[in-house]
């Protein structure tokens, strides 16, 4: 391979357009401002591109033919651009929240409802359809699991995307999921965000966060997940813009610090697969470094992939580690050892012998019936029982059901849920900030239902929206009618509420985690999950409901 050749394998970015070779007005002034070419087929050629990303607002996924015919093309142009090796071609589709493909695709709850059902073996399930699923799109590697450990309630980018708030669980699902997804389904899996990225209240897109976590606590807390998707035989390990001073007090990101991601990952851990960085478009690893030095410096600190450049300084961020290879600042040694692992990766997973997807298979396996029953039944086992005074079940025929939740999409859902089971259901959208005027309405409505039920998104927190949401809990829990809350998102909002009757989880706005609302609700199942997290008292430093909380009928 050349030079340029070797240094495009180091690189997995993302592309323009919903088609590799004919792209919409606006998609080809994106890839000229990003790239200067017009095409993402281009611009795979004019880079000997490693590997592409896809999200929504770069290719318009729309659905599973679309998305193979994109990944045939993007490759077939990878095959023609010099040295003929095929593309890792990735996605962060963790399920849950981050889930960049959407129906037919089969939808699952997350990691956390996966925490909650504590099944390693629903968890490996889970992970097997996805990635089936994404392989069969010509997708070979998903960004996940996350491997964070949620230890702080007040996380703004991870949150339910961790299995839990205790290391051994979240250990024993991501060493689970890195089975599915590799084992079972044959792609690549990849453990985020090391060294940890679950106890942080600075959103690392955002700024820097930093993690005060003595080398003790690391290892106790932070550690086990990522030790467990090593042993796991996990493919490759993205890192987080995260400072550790425990682990390199320089204050240099772990990105881009030797001492965590050659002295820690590499040494200590023994990980001898693919690095990623996170994406270098974050403001946690650009706040003190030029888009030309970022690259260089996190192979220096021992990287193997950069994953997307700061938008226009693709040019600059390529010609600056070609420029560190040709002035000898990187040796050739060192680039090979990236450019070894990357092509290892892609021969392993059968990347370079069947590059191409086949458009005819996909309806035996994107959502087929099977998968869907079967992420329906995982689902059903997550559901959280947390506090219950006798109001649940219900029984749905002829009863007076008020749905009060943030959005259309949820409320909509349950009102349709509970509606196919004979309840006469009314539906009120409250927002996610309601004034005293919905809180208003919403009371007068609850005067005519046999109960209420309100879904909450994030009622904990200093904000003014979640102190909003808390009253509105509050004035519907001082009316006569019962109030059933469930917490849609994070499962902390069961703290608040005293005159809530019976407060349930979803961690999950999917319409597949509604449905086991309803069912749970309804009695149609009994309720299974426990809380994999701690929830701390409201403006208390004491336990609300501690890991483990969980009641059946």
């Amino acid at each position: 391979m050349s030079l340029e050749e070797k240094v495009g394998q180091l690189f997995v970015t993302n592309v323009y357009g919903s088609q590799a070779d004919v792209v919409t007005d606006t998609e080809r002034a994106a890839n000229r401002l990003a790239y200067g070419v017009d095409t993402g087929a281009e611009v795979v050629r004019k880079y000997h591109l490693g590997g592409a990303i896809y999200f929504t607002w770069t290719n318009s996924v729309q659905n599973p033919s679309q998305i193979t015919a994109l990944s045939n093309g993007l490759q077939a142009a990878a095959l023609d651009s010099g040295a003929e090796v095929p593309l890792l071609v990735a996605i962060d589709q963790e399920q849950g929240i981050v889930t960049r493909v959407g129906p037919p695709a089969t939808q699952l709850a997350g990691n956390m409802a996966l925490g909650a059902g504590r099944s390693s073996a629903d968890t490996r399930t889970a992970a097997q359809i996805t990635g089936a699923e994404l392989r069969a799109m010509g997708i070979n590697q998903d960004f996940a699991p996350d491997a964070d450990v949620n230890v702080n309630p007040a996380n703004p980018v991870i949150g339910v995307r961790s299995f839990s708030s205790d290391p051994t669980l979240a250990a024993d699902l991501t060493a689970a999921a890195v089975a599915g997804y590799q084992d079972d389904a044959g792609i690549a899996a990849t453990a985020k965000h090391f060294p940890g990225h679950g106890d942080t209240a600075v959103d690392s897109h955002l700024g820097i966060p930093l993690i005060t976590h003595t080398r003790e606590q690391w290892e106790t807390l932070d550690a086990p997940p990522f030790r467990a998707a090593i042993d796991a035989g996990v493919d490759s390990i993205m890192t987080g813009h995260i400072v550790v001073p425990a682990l390199d007090p320089s204050g240099v990101p772990a990105t881009l610090s030797k001492p965590i991601v050659t002295g820690v990952l590499r040494q200590e851990l023994g990980f001898d697969g693919v690095v990623y960085t996170d994406a270098l478009t974050m403001e946690g690893v650009r706040a003190a470094y030029t888009d030309a030095e970022i690259p260089v410096l996190a192979l220096e600190a021992g990287v193997d992939v950069l994953l997307m450049p700061f938008e226009g300084s693709m040019d600059v961020a390529y010609q600056g580690v070609l420029d560190a290879v040709r002035s000898g600042r990187i040796s050739e040694r060192r680039l090979d050892q990236s450019v070894r692992r990357v092509l290892e990766l892609k021969v392993k997973n059968g990347i370079v012998a069947a590059p191409m997807a086949d458009p005819a298979g996909l309806a035996g396996v994107v959502g087929t019936p099977e998968h869907l029953a079967t992420a329906q039944a995982i689902t059903d086992r997550t559901t959280t029982l947390v506090t219950n005074d006798g109001t649940l079940p219900i029984t749905p025929a002829g009863a007076r059901v008020l749905v009060v939740g943030p959005d259309a999409a949820t409320t909509g859902a349950l009102t349709t849920s509970l509606g196919a089971r004979g309840a006469h259901v009314t539906t009120m959208v409250t927002g996610t900030s309601p004034d005293a005027a919905m809180r208003a309405a919403a009371v007068v409505a609850a005067g005519g239902s046999d109960v209420v039920v309100a879904l909450t998104n994030n009622a904990h927190g200093g904000t003014a929206a979640a102190a909003n949401v808390r009253a509105l809990l509050a004035e519907l829990g001082a009316t006569p009618t019962p109030l059933v809350a469930a917490a849609i998102r994070n499962p902390y909002d069961v703290a608040y509420g005293a005159g809530v009757e019976s407060w349930l989880a979803t961690y999950s706005v999917k319409p597949v985690a509604i449905e086991a609302l309803a069912r749970t609700i309804t009695g149609e199942v009994t309720p299974q999950g426990a809380l994999p997290v701690d929830v701390p008292a409201a403006g208390e430093g004491t336990t609300a409901y501690p890991f483990g909380a969980g009641l059946g009928w």
